[in-house]
């Protein structure tokens, strides 16, 4: 392992989230032995991309992405080089994320991470996506989990099957978001015997998110010059330019840096703003208007309002190495980029994938991006509307909902009796 800020290296003892003996706020990151990636065959799931993955398990049921050269998509923007990789539900295609998102690809990594030793509870905290596909992963391999979301977005806990008891489902109260879910996260990590699964700072969900880097990059055989991805963490784009990294390294791809498209859903754009004021510090926002703007998004998943954009390896320098933008789309582009998605490539995609599809549509009209650039899309979510229509759901409930500042003793008591 490596702490980005010191350049340090140190043993990887298992389960790190932080530099040991650092004061400084910095991401790890993983080095592996091969420099060179072997990709293995579908049948391995996600851990075709293992080299490149902090596991020390495989856990069964994964589905890796897939990248394809766009046909329709391409024709309808005039872009002669546009490859999707596609992280959800289209067996068609070769994937079969069975929870529709590429929170899977997280999931995964970070429950192979896990040994089975860990005897803790894994803490998640989540505006939807992220609790569906760990629900799911931890429940088919009876790892224990406690899930907190806001009380408004649990109608994205949907699966074909009921979910294992060894998964529990607590709520911020309706009217909260995602950073009231992560506050109350943080109380539970903090008992005995709960462990934080870490979000970006753990390097298992990151280098999970990198394999939709990996998987365009073997496919097509070089690095895209161009990478678009919707936003609400950016640890996504964190991953990718990463794994951008790797690559160049592993010598067979080229040596560019791809530039990062990310976007975000207006009008909820914190790190937007940072970044149009060229500000390594998030700008303050009043909680309360951050709520409100929330509320109005339709890309709910993309509502984070503590990123880790400052952090020393984090989506500023990310961004201040590789090049590119924060690019904005509202919902009404986002649902016309949808519909258009659906009709020229032929299957449904997420509200946020829908923004990033937006802002490309958008950097092709202003030429942002020329006809003949290398350009990857990322389609974080998709294949939902398909995969409900073909299957029974069921729905996970809350066993609690607290207060949006609940009181942490309370929390403590009344989550320590659900194991």
């Amino acid at each position: 392992m490596k702490s980005v800020k010191t350049g340090r290296e140190f043993k990887d003892e298992g389960w790190m989230l932080d530099a040991p003996g650092e004061a400084e706020p910095t991401l790890i990151r993983a080095i592996y032995d091969k420099k060179q990636i072997d990709v293995k065959d579908d049948s391995w799931g996600l851990y075709k991309f293992a080299d490149w993955l902090p596991i020390g398990r495989m856990l069964e049921g994964s589905s890796a992405p897939v990248t394809y050269k766009s046909q329709g998509l391409a024709k309808e923007l005039g872009l002669e080089n546009l490859w999707i990789t596609f992280s959800g539900y289209w067996p068609e295609k070769g994937t079969n994320m069975k929870t529709a998102s590429f929170k899977e690809t997280e999931a995964y990594s970070v429950g192979g991470r896990m040994t089975e030793d860990m005897n803790q509870v894994l803490v998640v905290a989540s505006a939807g996506n992220t609790s569906r596909a760990f629900a799911r992963v931890c429940s088919e391999n009876n790892i224990p989990l406690i899930i907190c979301v806001p009380e408004d977005n649990i109608s994205a806990l949907w699966f074909d099957a009921p979910i294992n008891d060894c998964v529990k489902l607590i709520c911020s109260k309706s009217g909260s978001d995602y950073f009231d879910a992560i506050h109350l996260s943080n109380i539970v990590a903090g008992m005995e015997g709960f462990v934080a699964e870490g979000g970006a700072k753990n390097v298992a969900r990151r280098d999970g998110m990198a394999t939709t880097m990996l998987s365009a990059t073997t496919t097509i055989g070089e690095i895209p010059d161009y990478y678009f991805q919707a936003i609400g963490s950016g640890t996504g784009a964190i991953a990718a330019w990463e794994a951008n990294l790797r690559l160049i390294e592993d010598g067979r791809f080229g040596n560019k840096k791809m530039k990062l498209m990310v976007s975000q859903n207006s009008p909820f754009t914190p790190i937007h703003d940072a970044w149009k004021a060229d500000s390594r510090a998030m700008l303050s926002l009043d909680d309360n208007l951050a709520r409100e703007q929330v509320e109005k998004i339709v890309a709910k998943v993309l509502s984070n309002r503590k990123p880790p954009y400052p952090v020393a390896g984090g989506l500023y320098d990310a961004m201040k190495d590789a090049g590119g933008d924060v690019l904005l789309a509202s919902n009404q582009q986002a649902a016309e980029a949808g519909k258009l998605f659906l009709e020229s490539e032929g299957n449904d995609i997420h509200p946020a994938s829908a923004i990033a599809t937006a802002t490309l549509i958008d950097a092709v009209k202003n030429k942002t991006v020329k006809k003949d650039d290398l350009i990857m899309l990322n389609i974080t979510g998709g294949g939902e509307a398909k995969f409900k229509a073909e299957n029974d759901l069921f729905f996970l409930k809350p066993e609690i909902v607290f207060d949006i500042n609940p009181n942490e003793e309370e929390v403590k008591e009344k989550v320590e009796k659900l194991f």
